[in-house]
């Protein structure tokens, strides 16, 4: 995390543009320049709230906790007269997600994957062989 450096908001305000790209979260002050490209929602999202507290938009879309924590990590300082409280580390965080991450990948088994898919197709090819095979006056309806 960044050391506590304060910054006000006409300091922040100063780098709105993409190539320095800088907003206010919940009186956090974040350098986000680096992380542009990589946003889901495109750089314009956040390019539209740089220089600005960003605390609401944010806080409208329901980030995850991921997200959440992320913040933690592009920190540049604080904003005049915020306190903020101490949270969980980045580390922390990353490590449970990814134990979530496993247990919602295990899948089935291929064998089974291969069943479900094999025996209808066994059942299908099956009954256009009898039909097939049957002539007209063999099948009674």
């Amino acid at each position: 995390m960044a050391e506590n450096k304060i910054f006000t908001l006409s300091q922040v305000a100063q780098h709105n543009s993409k190539k320095d790209c800088w907003f206010v979260i919940n009186g956090r002050v974040l350098n986000v320049t680096k992380f542009l490209a990589e946003h889901p929602g495109g750089e314009e999202v956040l390019i539209e709230s740089a220089g600005k507290d960003a605390t609401k938009q944010f806080e409208d879309i329901g980030h995850s906790k991921a997200a959440q924590t992320m913040l933690l990590k592009y920190q540049v300082g604080v904003l005049q007269g915020y306190t903020i409280k101490d949270t969980p580390s980045f580390q922390e965080t990353k490590k449970k997600e990814m134990e979530a991450y496993v247990i919602k990948n295990e899948g089935k088994l291929k064998s089974a994957t291969l069943f479900e898919f094999f025996v209808p197709l066994l059942v299908a090819g099956s009954y256009f062989a009898y039909r097939f095979l049957a002539g007209p006056d063999d099948i009674v309806y």
